[in-house]
């Protein structure tokens, strides 16, 4: 009866093994792919340059479409998603500590500069005070609005503080006592008119039609900024995460890059 016990768990743990083989395998040669990304420029450049490219490599790929900085990540860590493209290395990063989520990045990307737009000023030298300022509710994007109105000289962050985490409460100097309406990045292009200014993340801006020649100001985007594929870490080296990233790197992308999204802060591979 021990005898047949064993062998039952032997082969228990052998077709377990083999399953979990034929899985592994499986996932490394898939040729179907399901990308999410934001509303805009995150989406046009998948569309127009790299979803192109992985289907000249055989792949079918599925794009999905969000209007918010929450679901892309949820979706690629529960697995509805092979990999997103959407935010800056800064928001993963704090992202995927915050939820505790086991993503990365693979690859930067291009992205549409965060901007300060205006129906009621024509610059940021005219912020009179008690101006306000509506800016993105996320602490990274928060943080760098509130750096580009630093370069600016409209505020001054405290010395020491950490630009990258900065909020309203580490300002050491708000001379004009402008007033900040933090919003979810989506929902800021509606803002315009309302407010004297909307600081404004590039891709939510082009996708309500705003051209990033209407900034009143646009940041000189950090590399630290630039946008990221990201995917979860298990999928890090697989065959097909490797072919999205050899895409991004391709003289093919780059090409529908200066064609089609001129201004936009790049990667050093693709200047």
């Amino acid at each position: 009866m021990i005898s047949i016990q064993r062998r039952l768990l032997t082969a228990l743990v052998a077709a377990t093994l083999g399953a979990a083989a034929i899985g592994a395998h499986a996932q490394a040669d898939k040729k179907n792919l399901t990308i999410g990304a934001t509303a805009g420029s995150n989406m046009d450049q998948l569309k127009q340059g790299i979803v192109p490219i992985l289907q000249k490599q055989g792949y079918t790929v599925k794009l999905v479409e969000f209007n918010d900085y929450v679901q892309p990540n949820q979706a690629l860590a529960q697995g509805s998603l092979d990999a997103n493209f959407f935010q800056h290395r800064v928001y993963l990063q704090k992202f995927a500590a915050d939820q505790k989520l086991d993503i990365v990045e693979i690859v930067q990307g291009p992205i549409a500069p965060l901007g300060v737009y205006s129906k009621n000023r024509k610059s940021l030298a005219e912020a009179k005070e008690g101006d306000r300022v509506t800016l993105p509710n996320d602490p990274s994007n928060l943080a760098r609005a509130l750096v580009l109105l630093q370069q600016n000289q409209l505020v001054t962050l405290k010395p020491g503080i950490d630009a990258l985490r900065a909020s309203e409460k580490d300002l050491a100097e708000n001379p004009r006592k402008l007033k900040f309406i933090p919003l979810e990045a989506a929902q800021l292009p509606r803002s315009i008119g309302d407010t004297e200014y909307a600081i404004i993340n590039g891709n939510f801006a082009i996708s309500s039609g705003l051209k990033l020649s209407e900034a009143v100001a646009l940041e000189k985007t950090p590399d630290h900024y630039l946008n990221v594929v990201a995917v979860k870490r298990a999928d890090k080296d697989a065959p097909w995460a490797k072919a999205i990233v050899d895409a991004y790197r391709s003289p093919e992308f780059k090409a529908t890059v200066d064609k089609n999204f001129a201004g936009y802060a790049k990667p050093a591979f693709l200047q």
